[in-house]
């Protein structure tokens, strides 16, 4: 059962997924008004609030802009808000156990260790990674014929938020960890990129788990090179 701390912030994490999902509807939508009248952009450019003042300053046609200025002023108001929750989110984040451990682990910031911890809570709770992998719904389904297994997509039973972090924090990793881009990269020539991500997401679960369960820390993730333990030297009564 969760605590009401707890539950608090799962609630608060499901606000911003939805915020984050709506900001990107909300940019498909710009990014589509400006296909329609045969401007060609990148869907990343409307991050940046310059970009956004200059689009009003199109020279499109009056309907077009008027969507434009409805669509781009909800579209500041959810960056505030999303901006808000990932301020509280970090502060609340930063007080639970394993946040040090998650973002020694080159990849994995701030809102994503937050993300990851609530819907992990208690590492002891899980037997073993493959136990922590299921829970998040990062397992391929396994079909039987007689003595023959058949390994398919994931299941995705579980947390999608929290899956979704796991994959994105994996892809981050991947670009500084050369075990971890390696063994990406062996799995893309064989498999493709879908399923190599995916394989590498888990690997890099197994890492969490371990980081957790081990209570490790890490100096240099990228060489797996662990902090050293301070010690804490007690003055004996005289």
């Amino acid at each position: 059962m969760r605590s009401k701390k707890e539950a608090q912030l799962a609630s608060l994490i499901g606000t911003r997924d939805k915020f984050v999902k709506l900001r990107t509807a909300l940019k498909n939508k710009i990014h589509n008004i400006l296909n329609a009248n045969g401007i060609v952009t990148k869907k990343e450019i409307f991050a940046s609030e310059k970009n956004l003042k200059k689009l009003l300053d199109s020279a499109l046609d009056q309907a077009s802009l008027f969507e434009l200025r409805i669509i781009i002023t909800e579209l500041r108001s959810l960056n505030k808000a999303i901006e808000e929750i990932d301020k509280e989110l970090t502060g609340r984040g930063k007080k639970l156990k394993g946040h040090k451990n998650l973002t020694s682990i080159t990849g994995i910031g701030d809102i994503s260790a937050a993300i990851l911890l609530n819907t992990i809570g208690d590492i002891n709770d899980f037997e073993g990674d493959h136990k922590l992998a299921a829970y998040i719904g990062i397992l391929p389904r396994v079909y039987i014929s007689n003595e023959t297994s058949h390994y398919g997509r994931i299941t995705k039973m579980g947390n999608k938020t929290a899956r979704t972090a796991l994959v994105q924090c994996a892809l981050i990793s991947i670009r500084y960890n050369p075990c971890l881009r390696a063994f990406y990269l062996k799995l893309k020539a064989k498999k493709g990129s879908g399923k190599a991500i995916i394989a590498t997401a888990r690997k890099f679960l197994t890492i969490i788990y371990r980081t957790l369960k081990n209570n490790w820390v890490f100096e240099g993730f990228n060489n797996f090179k662990i902090a050293p333990i301070k010690k804490i030297y007690r003055l004996s009564p005289v």
